[in-house]
């Protein structure tokens, strides 16, 4: 924490500028007991003696302003001593005298990352968007017009940026890594909501709807996805995922949805760009998959219509697009062998059915069924 030591003239100065900063601004008069003491705990090197100052001071000045200045400095010595218990009582005790204090919201937010402790990683994340959100919205005080005000608001959100980024970063990480799908979904909703212009909110979200889609709580995968969609009407992402969701339900009324949403993807996907941040590979990968899952979507459609070639050509354009990822490719894989099998292509369905059974998925079980129903059949003929 920076030293806030300034004469009797600075302090009247900065204090027409207080609001340059996020919570209350505190003045220490040069020269005066407190200041002193002050610089004795600056100065201090060993942890436990810095400590020990911090005590003596509570105890000779801890009233008002002052107090609040010393749970500050308990914080940061607390912090770096990675006494994380003391830093959560110091910096509650800060916020109950501050609300504001950003400065401290965000070294609580640091010092729940470094513990692991997720659930306090978020309240104090949440409690920091409430302290910006309330900032930008606060009228100027008064006697300070309002250009003025909007240059102190622009500079004081300036200075805390890099703060802001690494809080939204904290808690994104923590909800990415949460294992259990219905706990990961709920974190990710709760920090886009949080922090809904973050510019990792639109990929929380869709972590989330896929996340929903893991925990099989498909309404709230469905909300989650077609909210997204409604915001930005090219994300061939969650068009992918409403495709492969309502063709694989294979309902009437889902269908023509299905269809649109493949059909659009595809279409996004054969002019999208790489994103500088993502390796070529990467993307290459990413595209692939989203398209075989597109077509892959397409031919369950034309299977529920009855357009059994048209579904063949499907399956077959989504089967080397899909291979990256063994259970989507197993899928489609059972897909196609049962519609050749349907079509009467029994040795063509036989191959492409002893793939499926030969990889560890959910659709093995099913491919094995078709297949034995082809031997079946085919003894039966003989």
């Amino acid at each position: 924490m920076r030293r806030a030591c300034f004469s009797l003239a600075i302090a009247l100065f900065f204090a027409a500028a207080a609001h340059a900063q996020i919570g209350k601004s505190i003045a220490v008069p040069a020269g005066s007991p407190e200041d002193k003491a002050l610089s004795e705990i600056y100065a201090a090197t060993d942890p436990a003696q810095k400590i020990a100052l911090l005590d003596k001071f509570m105890a000779d000045y801890g009233k008002g302003e002052m107090a609040l200045l010393a749970c500050q400095l308990y914080v940061g010595a607390y912090q770096a001593q990675k006494d994380y218990a003391k830093v959560f009582e110091y910096g509650d005790k800060v916020l109950a005298l501050d609300p504001d204090n950003f400065s401290t919201v965000g070294l609580l937010v640091r010092a729940a990352q470094e513990k692991g402790d997720t659930a306090k990683l978020f309240d104090y994340g949440e409690r920091a968007a409430a302290i910006l959100k309330r900032y930008k919205d606060a009228p100027p005080p008064e006697g300070v017009a309002a250009s003025d005000w909007q240059q102190q608001q622009a500079t004081a959100l300036r200075n805390v940026a890099e703060d802001v980024n690494y809080v939204e970063y904290a808690m994104f990480t923590a909800a990415y890594q949460t294992q259990a799908p219905a706990a990961k979904a709920a974190l990710l909703e709760r920090f886009a909501a949080a922090f809904p212009d973050s510019p990792y909110a639109t990929n929380a979200l869709e972590t989330a709807a896929f996340a929903y889609q893991q925990a099989q709580n498909y309404p709230k995968m469905l909300d989650t996805a077609q909210k997204l969609v409604a915001a930005d009407p090219n994300n061939f992402t969650m068009l992918v995922l409403l495709a492969d969701y309502w063709s694989e339900r294979g309902q009437a009324a889902d269908l023509e949805k299905a269809e649109a949403s493949a059909k659009k993807a595809l279409d996004l996907l054969a002019q999208a760009k790489r994103p500088e941040n993502v390796p070529g590979d990467q993307w290459q990968q990413q595209v692939n998959l989203e398209k075989g899952l597109a077509y892959s979507a397409l031919g369950q459609v034309y299977v529920v219509r009855g357009r059994n070639a048209s579904a063949v050509d499907a399956f077959k354009q989504a089967n080397p697009l899909l291979k990256s990822n063994p259970t989507t490719y197993a899928r489609n894989l059972y897909r196609l062998g049962f519609t050749l099998a349907k079509m009467q292509h029994m040795d063509e369905a036989r191959v492409v059915l002893t793939e499926a059974v030969s990889i560890n998925s959910p659709y093995r079980a099913l491919a094995q069924q078709t297949l034995d129903k082809i031997r079946g059949s085919a003894r039966t003929r003989r």
